[in-house]
C-alpha cells in the first residue's frame, strides 16, 4: 500500500497559505523589532509601546537582608518573606496563599487593599529581622510611578474590584498595613511578571556556569539580564540607557523597559494567520503572541488542520468528527505531540492503528507552526541583546532569564528557539549568551525589585 504521507506536499501546503517558516528571513525579523523598538522609546508610533519601569537592575544585593514577596496575577494571591544569603542569592519558606480579593465576589477598595494586607503582615511581623521593604508583583495592567509604585488602570475580567481602579497600589497597601499599626520601612515597589523574570536572574543565573566575576559596563555583575515570557502569554524587559519619551539617559544606570513584544507585527504572516486573527477577541493585536504562546498555538494549529483537511492534504476517517469540534487547547495538541502513536487523547483517540500517515502529516505540519513560533520569538530575544549592545564580550555574556510553560514543555518548542537564537545571534560575529529558565520568578523577582534602585 502506497504512503499517503508526502512532506513535499505538506511543505508546499505551508508555503501556500504563508505560513512555512522558509519563507522568512531572520535578520529581517530582527531588524523589524529593532525599529520598532526605537519607535516605541521615542513615543513614535509603534507596536512596541517600550513601557518604563521606573527601576534598574540592582547591581548587587547585600546578605542577610530581608523583605516580604507578593505575587497578583491570577485567582491566588501568595505571600513570601525571603532572605538573600551570603552568595547573593535569595531564599524563602514555602509560600503562603490566599484567594485574590475580588475574584469570589465584588469587594471594595479598603477591602481589597486590608485582604493583601492580612496575609503580608504576618510575615513582618514575625521576621526575625526588619522587614526592608516589599516588592509586589502585579501581574495586571498599570501605570509605573517613578517612586516604584503603580496606577492600575484596570483588572481583567476576574477580578472584581472597580473601586481598585485608578488607585496606587502600594500606596494602598502600606495603608492598610498602618491600620494594622504596622510600619514598613523601606519601599512598596510594584512590577509585573518579564521585569520579575528578568530580576529573579539577576540573582539566579551564575554568569558562565558562575566563572565570571565582577561589573560589566552596565555595573551589573556578570553581564545584562533580560526577562523573557513564553507561557500563556509573550513578552520581554531589558535594560535600557535611552528613553527619550521621558528624557532618560545613563550610560551606567539603565532601566528597565517592558516592550510588550507579544504586539509585535511579524511581516511574515500569511491568510490562514489573517483569518485566525479575525477570530479572536482582539483583531489585528497581538499577533506575535497569536503566533507562539500558550493561549494559541492549539487554536492557530487547529484553524491549519481544518483547512488542510478540507484542501486533502490531511485525510484520516474520522476528519468530519475533528473539524466539527469547537477548538482545539493547546494542552491538548501538546499532549499529541508529545506522544502521537499511543493515539490516545482527545486528538490521538480521533486515529485508527491503520492510519499512522495521517498521524505523521498533522504531527508534521504541527511542527511547521512550532517552528515559525520559535523562529518569531527568537527574533524578539535577539532583537532586544542586539539593543543592549551587549554579548560580544566572551567574559561578560548576556543573561536571558526564561519563565513560561510553552518555552518549558511544549513540544519542540524550546529547542527550536534556541537554535534559532544561535543562528540570530552569531549570524556576524559571535555574541555571548546564557538562556536559563528561572524558578519562582515571580515572588525572587519581586524580591529584588524591593531593594532595587529608582531610575529618575
Amino acid at each position: 500500500m502506497a504512503s499517503s504521507f508526502n512532506p513535499a506536499l505538506l511543505a508546499d501546503f505551508a508555503r501556500s497559505y504563508g505560513f512555512h517558516y522558509d519563507i522568512c528571513d531572520p535578520a529581517v525579523l530582527v531588524r523589524d523589532v529593532l525599529i520598532d523598538m526605537e519607535r516605541g522609546l521615542r513615543g513614535q508610533p509603534s507596536h512596541l509601546p517600550m513601557i518604563p519601569s521606573y527601576l534598574r537592575p540592582a547591581a548587587d544585593v547585600p546578605p542577610g537582608r530581608t523583605v516580604v514577596a507578593l505575587d497578583a496575577g491570577g485567582t491566588n494571591l501568595r505571600a513570601a518573606r525571603i532572605s538573600f544569603r551570603e552568595t547573593g542569592k535569595p531564599e524563602a519558606p514555602e509560600a503562603r496563599k490566599a484567594p485574590m480579593p475580588g475574584t469570589r465576589g465584588r469587594v471594595g477598595a479598603v477591602e481589597f487593599f486590608d485582604s493583601i494586607a492580612d496575609l503580608a503582615a504576618p510575615l513582618i511581623e514575625e521576621a526575625p529581622s526588619p522587614v526592608e521593604g516589599i516588592g509586589f508583583c502585579f501581574s495586571y495592567p498599570m501605570e509605573m510611578q517613578e517612586n516604584g509604585d503603580g496606577r492600575l488602570t484596570g483588572f481583567t475580567k476576574e477580578v472584581d474590584a472597580p473601586e481598585v481602579a485608578g488607585r496606587l497600589i502600594g500606596e494602598g497597601l502600606r495603608e492598610a498595613l498602618e491600620r494594622r499599626g504596622i510600619r514598613v520601612p523601606g519601599r512598596i515597589v510594584l512590577l509585573n511578571d518579564t521585569v520579575a523574570a528578568l530580576l529573579s536572574g539577576l540573582a539566579e543565573i551564575p554568569a558562565d556556569a558562575g566563572r565570571i566575576k565582577g561589573p560589566d559596563k552596565y555595573k551589573v555583575p556578570g553581564g545584562p539580564v533580560m526577562g523573557f515570557i513564553l507561557g500563556t502569554g509573550f513578552n520581554t524587559a531589558y535594560p535600557e540607557k535611552d528613553i527619550p519619551k521621558i528624557g532618560f539617559h545613563s550610560d551606567t544606570a539603565p532601566q528597565i523597559v517592558v516592550c510588550e513584544s507579544g504586539n509585535c507585527a511579524p511581516r511574515y504572516l500569511g491568510i490562514l494567520d489573517r483569518e485566525f486573527d479575525g477570530s479572536t477577541t482582539k483583531p489585528g493585536g497581538y499577533t506575535q503572541e497569536k503566533a507562539c504562546a500558550g493561549e494559541y498555538l492549539g487554536p492557530l494549529t487547529f484553524h491549519i488542520l481544518k483547512q488542510a483537511i478540507s484542501d486533502g492534504v490531511v485525510k484520516f476517517r474520522r476528519s468530519a468528527e475533528f473539524t466539527a469540534r469547537s477548538a482545539l487547547p493547546t494542552r491538548e495538541l501538546n499532549e499529541f505531540m508529545h506522544s502521537p502513536l499511543s493515539m490516545e487523547g482527545p486528538l490521538g483517540g480521533l486515529f485508527g492503528p491503520d492510519e499512522l500517515d495521517a498521524i505523521k502529516s498533522v504531527a508534521y505540519l504541527s511542527s511547521i507552526v512550532t517552528q515559525r513560533g520559535a523562529m518569531f520569538s527568537a527574533a524578539v530575544v535577539a532583537a532586544a541583546v542586539e539593543r543592549m549592545g551587549a554579548g560580544d564580550d566572551p567574559f561578560v555574556p548576556v543573561r536571558i532569564a526564561v519563565e513560561g510553560t510553552t518555552y518549558l514543555v511544549y513540544k519542540g518548542m524550546r529547542e527550536a528557539l534556541e537554535s534559532w537564537l544561535y543562528t540570530m545571534l552569531v549570524r556576524k560575529n559571535p555574541r555571548f549568551y546564557l538562556i536559563s529558565p528561572v524558578e519562582q520568578a515571580s515572588l525572587f523577582g519581586a524580591a529584588v525589585a524591593a531593594l532595587s534602585g529608582c531610575a529618575g
